[in-house]
Order: C-alpha cells, then sequence, then structure tokens
C-alpha cells in the first residue's frame, strides 16, 4: 500500500487515464444493453406470474427460483463456456450481456410482479366489469397504478446490475474491473494497485450513488405519501362527527 501514497504511482494512473475511461464506456455499454434485456424479460416472465394461467405462472417461478438461487458467475462461466464449446462465439461483450440480462431479468420479474399483485382486486374486477380484456387491463389500469410501486426496486436493480458488470473480469471481459487489473499487472503499468482501484472505485460511486439515493427517497416519499392518504378519510370522518356534535 506505500504506493498510495506516492506521487509517481497517482502520475501513471493519470497518464494511461483513458484506460480507465475505456473500461467506464464498456461497463456502461454492457450495463445498458444488460438493462434493457433485464427489462425485456422481466416484463414477459412478470406478466406471466400475474396472468393467472397456471402453466405460464409455472414457467415464470421455475425462471425466477432457478436464476435468483445459482450464483451470477455460475451462470457467467456456464453461458461463456457452452458457447465457445458450441461452436458459436458472442464475444465477451455480449456473452455479459446476456448473462446479466438473464439474471436480473428475473429479479425485475419479481419486482413487476410483486408490483401488480400489490394494486387491490377490485380494480381488476372493476376493469372486467367495464369490458376490458387482460391485455387491456393491464395497459390502462393495472401498470400505470403499479408504476409508483415497481420504481423504487427497479432503480435498485439497476444499480446492482452495473455492479455486477465487474463479473465479466472472470472470463477476461474489456469492463472497467478487468482494465484495471490489466492496468496493474502490466509489464509496462505494473504496480499502483491502490491508486488504480481507488480510481475505478470512485468511478462505480459516481454513477451508483446517486441512483440508490434517488431509489431511498423515491420509496421514502411514496410512504410518506401512502400515510398521508390513509390518514385523510381518518381526518374527513372525524371532521363529520365533529359537525354533527
Amino acid at each position: 500500500m506505500a504506493e498510495l501514497f506516492e506521487a509517481s504511482a497517482w502520475e501513471k494512473v493519470w497518464t494511461y487515464r483513458d484506460t480507465f475511461l475505456l473500461g467506464l464506456g464498456n461497463t456502461v455499454e454492457t450495463a445498458l444493453l444488460g438493462l434493457l434485456l433485464a427489462f425485456v424479460l422481466g416484463a414477459v416472465f412478470g406478466l406471466m406470474a400475474t396472468s393467472g394461467v397456471k402453466a405460464l405462472k409455472a414457467i415464470s417461478r421455475i425462471y425466477v427460483e432457478i436464476i435468483q438461487n445459482t450464483p451470477l458467475l455460475l451462470q457467467l462461466c456456464f453461458l461463456y463456456y457452452a458457447i465457445a464449446f458450441a461452436g458459436a462465439s458472442l464475444g465477451i461483450l455480449y456473452t455479459g450481456v446476456l448473462s446479466l440480462g438473464i439474471y436480473h431479468g428475473a429479479y425485475v420479474a419479481e419486482v413487476i410482479r410483486a408490483g401488480i399483485e400489490a394494486i387491490p382486486k377490485g380494480q381488476f374486477e372493476a376493469a372486467r366489469s367495464q369490458g376490458f380484456g387482460y391485455a387491456g387491463t393491464m395497459l390502462y389500469i393495472i401498470l400505470p397504478q403499479s408504476i409508483k410501486i415497481i420504481l423504487p426496486p427497479m432503480v435498485n436493480q439497476v444499480v446492482n446490475l452495473i455492479k455486477n458488470t465487474s463479473c465479466l473480469y472472470i472470463v477476461g471481459g474489456a469492463d472497467l474491473i478487468s482494465l484495471t487489473y490489466s492496468f496493474v499487472t502490466g509489464a509496462n503499468t505494473g504496480g499502483a494497485y491502490a491508486p488504480a482501484y481507488i480510481v475505478s472505485g470512485v468511478m462505480f460511486f459516481v454513477i451508483c450513488f446517486p441512483l440508490s439515493t434517488l431509489a431511498s427517497r423515491w420509496e421514502g416519499s411514496l410512504k410518506k405519501r401512502e400515510s398521508r392518504v390513509a390518514a385523510a378519510p381518518k381526518t374527513s370522518a372525524e371532521a363529520r362527527r365533529g359537525a354533527a356534535v
């Protein structure tokens, strides 16, 4: 850790700053593509879980349980080597996108399922009485109401996915952590371990901290709003009783 206080170590990191910026760019690209896939899979399996069709619910449950109860690293390695042994070549970036999307898709599916199931049953019954089918009920009645419930945990999933891009290091990716490791072990750039990993950590922090803060504040504001709404009918009833007296 002596290099932490050496100006030459920090100067070396600054000289090769393009390496870290490249890693950051690759991390962001992987995260965005992985998020897109996770949202698609999450929406599909989340709606399947609330469809009321036993076969679809079972398929969704199997997907969620298998993915959530096995490590991301295991899934990444299996996918990477399974594709390689099959003679195909997606490249490390897109293998990472696929594994991250599949993994976080299971969590997004649970977030969407929980958000939909939090809506009172009466809303579904009212929609059916107005002639709405399943698709119309979800699109116009249920999903607009569940968005406020879904968004805070969804932002947390975004943060988790960004951090989990570091798992690509295990298969020699080009993400921020992988390039940082290549930097500190390189023939010409070796050393400067502490400054290099501190810079990488700061880059992750700058991206993830605002999102985590947003999710926490969002969730807090929703709870306060729900408390005010719950207290409003009680207050109105007390006011009416007072007026009657």
